[in-house]
């Protein structure tokens, strides 16, 4: 007796008479016979000249593919679109950087759904790809693995002081040069030394914090997202993750849908909080929990904000960076640390199958510096904060890890939009004590909810991150710090109150863990007055800004484009 061979999704696309032009063009692609039979395997890597992120992505999927065809797969390189925040900040271009997310999760489908491929093997390293790449892995339902490309190594200042070097540095050397406090020759010196490498940005950003997150989520290999992207090592993890996909694709395995559950998304959460990570994670992740079917919004975020203690000394409120974190052991550190204190739900499953703790039992204990044990937290109730009121009944974000002070009062300086308040920013024209506020950036406001991290970075280069509030209804970056509360809900293109502010309106913020409260001084119906009547800003016209501002939900939701709730499973059409 013989085992009966397993068929495969992809088999829809060679077998039969009349698929005899299909695997016409399957021949084409250098395929004989017994390959056509394999599992067909896409690789999707977002790696262009987009960004130092994205540029050595491609190699690295190249060993993704050598493993999986070592495995007995046929690997399909799947390129996707990337946006690069860094070559889109402070200008129009950052509007397309959030809508690329989800052109990325909809290219996934696209191209999962209609080759019929039997599992993805996702790579991505800049801020929206890691999001956008998992997103269409938990919508397509396939058996698939994620690798976070990695961070660069950090820069070097020049000289005896030596200090590691990020691109901040040279955003907040802007501000000091529009001080006066810095030379233009400075700068470039800056500019040319914080970067050496392809890679994400070496802090603790929106691309190494949603790293951390495919990792606590379960759909990366445990101990891969901190591997410098230059480092040799990276090419054996490629074909090791390889193989493990194989083994799911070709066996029994989870599938995102039974990964991304709430427990795991509470861990993705635990983890953010735990390192003091990107805000931008407040997003992603109620985004990939709405492709499994779950509602899980900013207030489930906030729930485990508030109890996960900061344990992760990084940048942009700490002192270490990603590379660091890599030396003594990677996420993993965190992770059991985590998991010991009872933060972590650790019977989550992962991709390979076993439990996170399962993953995790063998990983290093804190080193004491980079990642502190519970008992020396560097703060009990985590790093960000989740702040309402009646300013923003829908909650707002502050990264509080590294803050000096947790409350704020002062008057509000409004502007309409992120140009304004970057020419007053390099201008000088605010002063000490004043709530900075940049409305009409919200998803549908934008459209395309930009990110000010060109304007906080000023602040701080001026002198003056410690001494100003800033309040938007946009982005902030991964490596913003200071008093900066974004995502504010509703959106003043939506009506929220933010839309009502007038110059010299009293804001109080208390980020305090028993107060998380950002308000104004107006009564609900002084509100209600002054937005009666206002003129809605002009829906843009044609193309994907359009598409965008006619679909995108509220950043409270994730900033989603479709209903979700359709589960594509491993033999769907």
């Amino acid at each position: 007796m013989t085992d009966t061979p397993r068929k495969f999704r992809s088999a829809t696309i060679y077998e039969g008479t009349i698929r005899a032009t299909t695997r016409s063009f399957l021949h084409a692609l250098g395929q004989d016979e017994d390959e056509l039979t394999r599992p067909h395997v896409g690789v999707f890597h977002t790696g262009g000249e987009m960004s130092p992120c994205n540029m050595n992505l491609r190699d690295q999927a190249q060993h993704a593919k050598t493993g999986i065809y070592a495995a007995g797969g046929m690997p399909h390189e799947c390129p996707v679109v990337s946006v690069s925040d860094g070559l889109t900040m402070a200008h129009s271009g950052m509007r397309f950087s959030l809508i690329s997310r989800e052109l990325i999760a909809d290219s996934v489908e696209a191209s999962t759904r209609g080759h019929q491929w039997d599992g993805i093997f996702a790579i991505g390293a800049c801020d929206k790809n890691l999001p956008g790449l998992m997103m269409g892995m938990v919508r397509c339902n396939v058996p698939s693995v994620f690798v976070h490309g990695g961070s660069a190594l950090p820069g070097q200042m020049p000289g005896v002081d030596g200090r590691d070097l990020n691109v901040v540095d040279t955003y907040e050397t802007i501000g000091k040069v529009l001080a006066g406090d810095a030379t233009q020759d400075e700068l470039k010196a800056m500019s040319q030394a914080c970067l050496p490498t392809a890679g994400a940005c070496a802090g603790q950003f929106t691309a190494n914090t949603m790293g951390m997150v495919s990792e606590a989520i379960g759909l990366a290999p445990i101990g891969s997202s901190m591997v410098p992207a230059v480092f040799s090592e990276r090419a054996p993890l490629m074909r090791r993750t390889a193989r493990t996909l194989m083994a799911a694709v070709m066996g029994e395995a989870p599938l995102p849908r039974d990964i991304v559950t709430r427990k795991a998304l509470e861990n993705a959460c635990a983890i953010v909080s735990a390192t003091g990570g990107s805000t931008n994670a407040a997003l992603h992740i109620p985004a990939i929990a709405h492709e499994a079917g779950i509602a899980f919004h900013l207030d489930d975020v906030a729930e485990v904000f508030a109890r996960t203690p900061l344990i992760g000394d990084l940048r942009p409120g700490g002192k270490y960076l990603a590379r660091d974190v890599h030396y003594i052991g990677g996420a993993q550190v965190i992770l059991r640390e985590l998991l010991r204190g009872g933060f972590l739900h650790g019977d989550a499953l992962t991709f390979t199958g076993r439990t996170l703790a399962q993953e995790i039992e063998s990983a290093n204990a804190p080193d004491g510096r980079v990642v502190r044990t519970l008992e020396d937290a560097l703060s009990r109730d985590g790093g960000l904060a989740v702040l309402k009121g009646n300013l923003c009944p829908d909650g707002a974000l502050l990264k509080t890890a590294g803050l000096k002070t947790l409350v704020h009062s002062g008057p509000a300086r409004v502007f309409e939009n992120e140009e304004e308040a970057q020419a007053a920013v390099q201008q000088m024209r605010y002063a000490a004590g004043d709530v900075i506020v940049i409305r009409n950036e919200g998803p549908r406001g934008s459209p395309g909810m930009r990110e000010m991290l060109g304007i906080t970075a000023l602040l701080y280069g001026q002198g003056m991150g410690d001494k100003v509030a800033l309040l938007t209804d946009g982005r902030f970056s991964g490596a913003t710090r200071g008093l900066c509360i974004g995502y504010a809900g509703p959106e003043a293109a939506d009506g929220g109150p933010i839309a009502a502010l007038r110059d010299g309106d009293m804001v109080r913020i208390d980020a305090r863990p028993d107060a998380r409260s950002i308000t104004v001084d107006l009564t609900p119906a002084e509100i209600r007055a002054r937005l009666e009547g206002m003129q809605k800003a002009a829906a843009p016209r044609g193309g994907l800004l359009e598409k965008y501002a006619a679909t995108v939900r509220p950043s409270h939701q994730g900033a989603v484009t479709h209903s979700g709730g359709v589960v594509w499973m491993r033999d769907a059409s």
